[in-house]
C-alpha cells in the first residue's frame, strides 16, 4: 500500500508540472517572440522576461489574466510625441509601434495632421519608427525620394540621404494623403515618386527649410500745401511759392519668416519717419492796387517859368525813340508794365530807372552791395516771392520789381524821381 501511495503522488506531480508549463507568444512593441514559461499570469510572465512597465504603457490582456498554453500577450510602450494639427502643436501620448499607425489614429483630428520631430542642433529626434511595414517618401529641397527601409529612425534616414539641417529647419512626419492635399509643390513630387517607384508609400518624412531675415521698406509721405496771405502783395498778382514743398519718407522694417521660400510670417519691428515732409507755402496778395496816374499834360509857357530845379527829380526823362528789341528784357518789361497801365511817360521812367540800375541785365550784380538782377533787389532772394526761378528768369525779376515800385512809390515816375533825388530807389 505504501508503494501504491508513492506512485500516486509521483503521478499527480507530473500532471501538475504539465499544467504549469506553457508556451505563449509575447509581442513587445512590435518584436514578437515565442516564450516557454511557468508563470501563472501575465504579470508573472512580464516580470520573468524583464519587461518593466510605466503608467503610460499598455498591456493586453490585463496583468492579472491567467496564462494558458498558446496565449498571446501584447505590450505597447507609451511615447510622448508632438502633434501639429492645422498648424497648432500639442503633446500627446501614443501606444503605437510606428508613425504610420500613429497617423492613422490621429487622422480624425483635422485636415492637416503631422508628427513633429524634436530638434537638437543639427540633429532631428523622433520617438517612433517611421513605417515598419513599408517604404517612406522623403521630401526635401524640392525633390522626393523613396526609402525602402521605413523602419529606421529619422536621423538614420536623413544621414543616408545626406540631408543636412540648419537650426531653424522643421522636420515632420505626415501621411502621403495629407501631403498630396495640403503640401503645395511637394504634392506632385510625392505622386511622381509613387508612380516611378511603383511603391505603396503611405508615410512621408518632410524637411522644410525655414529662413528669417530683416526686410526694409521705404514709403513716400506726400507733402501738404497751404496758402497764406500777404497784405504787402498786390491781389492781382499770381500766387507765389514762398517755400517749396518736399515729400518725406517713412521707413518700415520687418522680420520675415519663409518656409521653403514661401512667406509664413511678417512681423513689423520698427516704423519711423526718416525724412520729414516739407509743407509747400503759397503766398496770395491782399493789397488793392492804386489806379495808375494819368500822363502829365503838355507844358505851357507858364509852366516853363517854374523853377526847373524843383521838378527835375519827379519829371519823366526825355523819351527815347529807339525801338525796343523783340524778345529782349526791355520788351518783356514794356509788355508787363503796359499790363499795369504804365505806358507813355511811365514806361519812359521805368526804362530810364532800370537802365541806370542794371542796364536791364537779369544777371547784373552790384559788387559792393550784392544787389541783383534787373531791379537790383537787395538781397536778391527777396524776388523768390515772385517765383523760385528768380535768379535766372527776367520775367520773374520784372514782376517782383514792378510790384516793389507800385507798393513803395506808386508809379515808375515816382521811383525815378526818388532815384534822381537821392541816387537810389
Amino acid at each position: 500500500m505504501a508503494g501504491v501511495a508513492a506512485a500516486a503522488i509521483v503521478a499527480s506531480g507530473t500532471v501538475a508540472f504539465a499544467k504549469a508549463h506553457k508556451t505563449v507568444t509575447l509581442d513587445v512593441d512590435g518584436t514578437t517572440t515565442s516564450v516557454s514559461t511557468f508563470a501563472g499570469d501575465v504579470e508573472g510572465l512580464l516580470a520573468a522576461q524583464g519587461v518593466r512597465l510605466d503608467d503610460q504603457d499598455e498591456v493586453a490582456p490585463h496583468l492579472d489574466t491567467t496564462l494558458r498554453d498558446g496565449s498571446d500577450v501584447v505590450v505597447r510602450y507609451g511615447r510622448q510625441v508632438t502633434v501639429a494639427t492645422d498648424g497648432k502643436e500639442s503633446d500627446v501620448w501614443l501606444n503605437v509601434t510606428d508613425s504610420n499607425e500613429a497617423l492613422d489614429i490621429l487622422a480624425s483630428r483635422g485636415t492637416d495632421v503631422r508628427l513633429v520631430a524634436s530638434r537638437s542642433g543639427e540633429r532631428a529626434d523622433f520617438p517612433l519608427r517611421l513605417n515598419d511595414d513599408g517604404p517612406v517618401a522623403v521630401v526635401a529641397d524640392g525633390s522626393t525620394r523613396v526609402v525602402d527601409s521605413g523602419g529606421d529612425g529619422v536621423g538614420a534616414i536623413l544621414d543616408r540621404l545626406d540631408i543636412e539641417l540648419d537650426k531653424d529647419d522643421r522636420v515632420s512626419v505626415v501621411s502621403v494623403e495629407d501631403l498630396t492635399e495640403n503640401g503645395g509643390k511637394a504634392v506632385k513630387e510625392a505622386e511622381v515618386a509613387k508612380a516611378v517607384k511603383k511603391s505603396d508609400v503611405d508615410v512621408a518624412l518632410q524637411v522644410e527649410r525655414v529662413a528669417t531675415k530683416k526686410v526694409t521698406r521705404t514709403i513716400t509721405i506726400e507733402h501738404r500745401s497751404k496758402t497764406v496771405t500777404d497784405s504787402s502783395r498786390y491781389e492781382d498778382l499770381d500766387p507765389a511759392v514762398r517755400t517749396a514743398g518736399k515729400d518725406g519718407e517713412r521707413t518700415k522694417r520687418y522680420r520675415v519668416t519663409t518656409v521653403d521660400g514661401v512667406v509664413l510670417d511678417r512681423e513689423l519691428i520698427s516704423n519711423k519717419v526718416t525724412t520729414k515732409p516739407v509743407t509747400e507755402v503759397v503766398v496770395e496778395g491782399t493789397k488793392e492796387r492804386p489806379a495808375p496816374e494819368p500822363d502829365p499834360e503838355p507844358a505851357t509857357s507858364a509852366d516853363t517859368s517854374s523853377s526847373s530845379s524843383s521838378s527835375s527829380s519827379a519829371s519823366a526823362p526825355a523819351s527815347t525813340t529807339a525801338a525796343v528789341p523783340a524778345g529782349s528784357n526791355r520788351e518783356i518789361g514794356q509788355r508787363m508794365a503796359a499790363a499795369r497801365g504804365w505806358t507813355g511817360s511811365q514806361w519812359t521812367c521805368l526804362e530810364a530807372l532800370w537802365t541806370k540800375e542794371s542796364n536791364w541785365s537779369h544777371t547784373a550784380q552790384n559788387p559792393s552791395s550784392g544787389a541783383y538782377g534787373i531791379p537790383q533787389s537787395l538781397p536778391g532772394t527777396k524776388m523768390a516771392t515772385a517765383g523760385s526761378d528768380w535768379a535766372t528768369n527776367p520775367a520773374t525779376q520784372i514782376e517782383w520789381g514792378l510790384g516793389y515800385i507800385a507798393g513803395r512809390y506808386g508809379t515808375p515816375c515816382g521811383a525815378w524821381g526818388h532815384s534822381q533825388s537821392v541816387g537810389w530807389y
